[in-house]
């Protein structure tokens, strides 16, 4: 098996940036937004061939938030992490990471970032552990006299110290992607970049690496996580943004994005059919009829004269609410089309 190059070992843990020594950053330093741990304005990548794959991007990341960077896949969130990261240059726009301009600051900003992207680089011959020793030993900033005493806690903090002398070769998806947070997590780090963490996990993974995001945000870390999952996003951040065709559609707090969509129209009854038929004549949309439910998007009048309506009709109505709005909902109201996690 290669080794992985120079590049591809920056997917992983900390982005190398070589020797330095950093001197104390502010996250809103020369950002011009007081808090922003990551500000772009106007960020801009367009491809070789024409391909625009980021258009314009205004982000604003706040200091100490779990931030979902969400959109369906091909939206451009990878290519802005990278460019975030200093790994690609933007076309036009710029990028501030810790209150640096981004990629001309890398070598100040990077040793205070740990990330994951695109999925860990892994030397499949070594083990988990000696995969984490390498790359800790690549890290200019870290003190060698306790390197396997941070690398065993980095492994123990994602579940693999069980499998620590696993060759990584032998590895599911799932490890691997434990093993390249694990990377990210050998230091202290201001900003954690995470894309598509719970790739390969199963549910119960899932849980545990979104109960270590909450974990390390509470410490005072700054999570930025990258996701084509609503329900991820909607579980573990504060805040959000959505990409979609590589433009930024919305961004802010997830509970502020979420309350801008209506809700869904719950009605419990057995007479679904004829509820169906009130519900449509009252001015509803989207009407889903669903074993002894009928769903439908609220019509533009007060409830209770809708619910008035029903039992006019003669339709036992056993339960009538309207069900919290959703990030999915919020994203068909924004952009009109439904949320679709395999373009």
């Amino acid at each position: 098996m290669a080794e992985p190059s120079a590049t591809e070992t920056q997917s992983a843990g900390q982005v190398s940036p070589g020797p330095v020594s950093p001197g104390p950053v502010s996250p809103d330093q020369g950002s011009g937004v007081v808090g922003a741990v990551i500000a772009t304005r106007g960020l801009t990548k367009r491809y070789r061939g024409g391909q625009l794959a980021v258009d314009g991007l205004d982000l604003t990341v706040p200091a100490g938030s779990v931030f979902g960077f969400l959109g369906p896949n091909g939206s451009g969130k990878t290519t802005t992490i990278r460019m975030l990261m200093g790994l690609i240059e933007p076309t036009s726009g710029t990028a501030r990471v810790l209150g640096r301009p981004m990629p001309r600051a890398a070598r100040t900003v990077l040793p205070r970032v740990g990330a994951l992207i695109e999925g860990p680089a892994l030397y499949g011959f070594l083990s988990g552990q000696d995969n984490l020793l390498r790359y800790d030993a690549a890290d200019p900033t870290a003190d060698p006299r306790t390197r396997r005493e941070r690398v065993a806690a980095a492994l123990d903090r994602v579940g693999l110290a069980a499998a620590a002398g696993k060759k990584a070769k032998a590895y599911s998806l799932g490890m691997k992607q434990r093993l390249g947070l694990a990377a990210a997590l050998l230091q202290p780090r201001s900003l954690l970049v995470l894309d598509e963490p719970t790739n390969g996990l199963d549910p119960q993974g899932m849980r545990e690496i979104r109960a270590l995001v909450r974990e390390l945000a509470s410490d005072g870390t700054t999570v930025f996580l990258s996701s084509h999952l609503l329900d991820e996003i909607e579980q573990v951040c504060t805040h959000a943004a959505v990409m979609a065709r590589g433009r930024l559609i919305t961004q802010g707090a997830v509970a502020d994005l979420a309350a801008g969509a209506r809700g869904r129209l719950v009605v419990t009854t057995p007479d679904t059919g004829e509820a169906a038929r009130v519900l449509k004549e009252q001015g509803a949309g989207d009407v889903v009829v669903a074993e002894d439910r009928v769903t439908a998007e609220p019509p533009d009048r007060d409830l209770a004269d809708l619910n008035a309506a029903l039992v006019a009709a003669g339709v036992r109505v056993r339960g009538f609410a309207v069900d919290r709005a959703s990030l999915e909902d919020a994203f068909v109201a924004l952009t009109g089309e439904g949320f679709d996690v395999a373009g």
